[in-house]
């Protein structure tokens, strides 16, 4: 993309040698150059045409008003990209008619240097206050405390999501369980009370293979080093795998 514009007066990267605000000269102030995107210029020209200011004063009315924490958090425009430039044509000097090409720019007279990046940071905060991308709010002494921010919608739905898992686990942990809870007391005595442990049907004649697949499943939930587990629930699945793989 590209713009012509004409320009005059002192040469790019000029600064007073002096940048200390003077009292005798209130109005002297320093050229800041901005380098950004061609759109991003375009919306801060077209933001302080339309509040009847400058770009200075938009960068300057953030720096003021806004915590330095706070501009630091906005993100950066950053600078135009390879194919973003713009052609100028020098008015004074020796050089004059000449047409040069360079990034996209906004030259802002400011009352202390202020570096490219922080006054991108501000400028791009006045555009998201204007079009409403961002909220700012000023507490009084003696208002009551904003209420605490509530959960997003993502954040509300990972939450119900998480509560429906847990509930899931919970009802397949007291299904393994009961299988357990319910062995005899005295142990695995049989062949019945083992296929009752491991869940098969009492009387079946499950093959060896079904057998260890059915432990395995049933360790990860009653092994001791599990959330669920317990040293009695694992002997007595020891026990039975045992009395049905030995046949």
């Amino acid at each position: 993309m590209e713009n012509t514009y004409v320009v005059s007066g002192r040469p790019q990267g000029w600064y007073p040698a002096d940048p200390v605000l003077k009292a005798e000269d209130i109005l002297s102030k320093i050229a800041c150059t901005v380098p950004c995107s061609s759109a991003f210029r375009n919306q801060v020209e077209a933001l302080a045409e339309k509040q009847g200011v400058n770009a200075a004063d938009l960068a300057r009315s953030i720096l003021l008003t806004i915590p330095k924490a706070d501009i630091d958090r906005c993100p950066d425009p950053g600078e135009p990209a390879d194919d973003d430039r713009e052609t100028i044509i020098l008015k004074s000097g020796r050089t004059s008619g000449r047409e040069l090409r360079r990034k996209p720019r906004l030259q802002l007279r400011m009352p202390d240097a202020v570096p490219p990046v922080r006054l991108r940071k501000a400028l791009n905060l006045a555009l998201l206050l204007a079009c409403n991308d961002v909220e700012m709010t000023v507490s009084l002494p003696g208002d009551p405390p904003p209420p605490p921010p509530g959960p997003t919608a993502a954040e509300a739905e990972l939450k119900r999501l998480c509560a429906h898992q847990r509930e899931q686990i919970d009802r397949l942990h007291s299904i393994a369980g009961m299988l357990v809870n319910d062995a005899p007391p005295d142990g695995v005595q049989s062949a019945r009370d083992a296929l009752h442990i491991l869940g098969f049907v009492p009387g079946g004649s499950p093959a060896k293979a079904e057998i260890r697949a059915r432990f395995r499943m049933l360790a990860t939930v009653h092994h001791p080093d599990s959330e669920f587990g317990s040293h009695e629930r694992m002997s007595l699945l020891n026990q039975a795998a045992e009395q049905l793989l030995k046949r």
